[in-house]
């Protein structure tokens, strides 16, 4: 059987010109970028955490089908903010234009819309925004005709769907329609950064506390997302201890080695602090929206350069120590987590599925010297057997007598062994 070579003919000048003509249209990274797709990896643990229910905010979900009825609301939001604002259409078109390449450079990939299209989407998706948030903040701003409000699923859904990472338009540009557009007689205190605070203190308010306002600098938040992040972001550390190994006993072992679990004060989730056997942490409470808030959170940072990883740091920490139920249990009868779910088991579960593709730093873990310390305490042998002995003897007032007249009953009866030995001798 014979074989033939067949002779391919390469126009080297020709291919080389075509890839010239891809690299000058390719699209220019930009330090602007903030709005990304969720990683693969992150997005198949569960589809539906990143997915919109009810609406498309920003270029990633538009036009997607089953989002298209939300469209004509857009629109009666627009048509309400424009009765509300002092700017005309026309100022918000001219604005949203002057930034087209801005807001086009905050999103990870190219947004195949022409530049008509994508005003038209910014302008109304942003509008939608600032009117859901007055709507929220100020009922005066409701009617009784409105789809959203009055229904509670309808606002429900969309609470969910503005604190997705897909689902962002960048902050400035609400922040820029708000001041162009704003109508504040009476409500001279009103801002987008004070309305998106008052959101969210409504939804999440064991994330975002009352005061956090005065305690951060949210001028350069990137978008929805972004100022929740900022509101748990804890201070610069200095000299973090490398981490070598993640390894720390569940609350339960910690019990039994003696450490006595309190409820901190502060409102930061990441102030955890042990002193001299105590464990004080903050609050938290854990209900249907928990794993949602958490798993963009962790998708943004993840898609962060060097911003540091302190949400996916707690999601390690906490999956450690609530191993099981019954360290939900410990928990929660210290006053620490408040559970709204069925069981504690569904708390448990959450966070060791959390912690699944979970990214952590050896040499940048916020908690390393928690670790570190809490390790150390349970490795010495003496806090071990303090906790046995009270756990196990004085655990009950009872308890407490029974070892009392145990050990005055041993003591007569050695007092007594002796007297007869003496008497013998004598």
């Amino acid at each position: 059987m014979m074989t033939r070579s067949v002779e391919i003919v390469l126009d080297i000048e020709k291919l080389a010109m075509s890839v010239r003509n891809e690299l000058e249209v390719l699209h220019s990274l930009s330090d602007d970028c903030c709005i990304h797709r969720v990683p693969k990896r992150l997005r198949q643990l569960n589809e539906k955490a990143y997915t919109p229910r009810a609406v498309s905010i920003g270029a990633l979900h538009h036009g997607k089908q089953e989002l298209k009825a939300m469209e004509e609301h857009k629109r009666r939001y627009l048509r309400d903010f424009l009765e509300w604002s002092k700017a005309s259409v026309e100022d918000c078109i001219k604005l949203i234009k002057d930034n087209e390449i801005r807001l086009r450079n905050c999103y990870s990939e190219t947004i195949g819309l022409n530049s008509e299209n994508f005003v038209k989407m910014i302008l109304l998706d942003a509008a939608f925004i600032i009117m859901v948030l007055l709507k929220q903040c100020l009922k005066e701003f409701r009617s009784k005709k409105d789809r959203i409000f009055s229904k509670p699923g309808m606002i429900g859904d969309v609470r969910f769907d503005i604190l997705l990472l897909e689902n962002q338009i960048p902050f400035f540009i609400l922040d820029d329609l708000f001041k162009l557009s704003t109508n504040s007689e009476g409500h001279e205190e009103l801002s987008m950064i004070v309305l998106t605070h008052k959101f969210f203190t409504d939804t999440f308010d064991s994330w975002v506390a009352k005061h956090i306002l005065d305690e951060h600098d949210f001028s350069k938040i990137e978008h929805m997302v972004d100022f929740l992040r900022v509101c748990q972001q804890p201070p610069k550390l200095q000299n973090r201890k490398k981490l070598k190994k993640l390894i720390i006993p569940s609350v339960t072992e910690l019990h039994q080695a003696g450490v006595k679990f309190e409820l901190g004060s502060s409102r930061k989730l990441l102030n955890i602090k042990f002193n001299r056997g105590i464990l004080k942490v903050p609050s938290l409470q854990i209900d249907d929206n928990t794993e949602i808030l958490l798993r963009n959170l962790q998708a943004f940072e993840q898609c962060l350069c060097d911003r540091g990883n302190y949400v996916s740091d707690y999601i390690s920490l906490v999956s450690l120590l609530v191993k099981a139920p019954k360290d939900v249990d410990l928990l929660a009868q210290n006053g620490i987590i408040e559970n709204w779910l069925v069981n504690s088991e569904g708390v448990s579960t959450l966070f060791q599925k959390l912690e699944q593709e979970n990214l952590l730093i050896p040499d940048d873990f916020y908690f390393s010297s928690l670790v570190e310390e809490l390790n150390s305490y349970c490795k010495n042998p003496w806090n071990k057997w303090k906790a046995t002995l009270k756990q196990d003897y004085f655990n009950t007032p009872w308890a407490v007598i029974s070892v009392i007249a145990a050990a005055i009953l041993l003591i007569l009866t050695v007092i007594q062994s002796v007297c007869s030995i003496l008497q013998v001798l004598i």
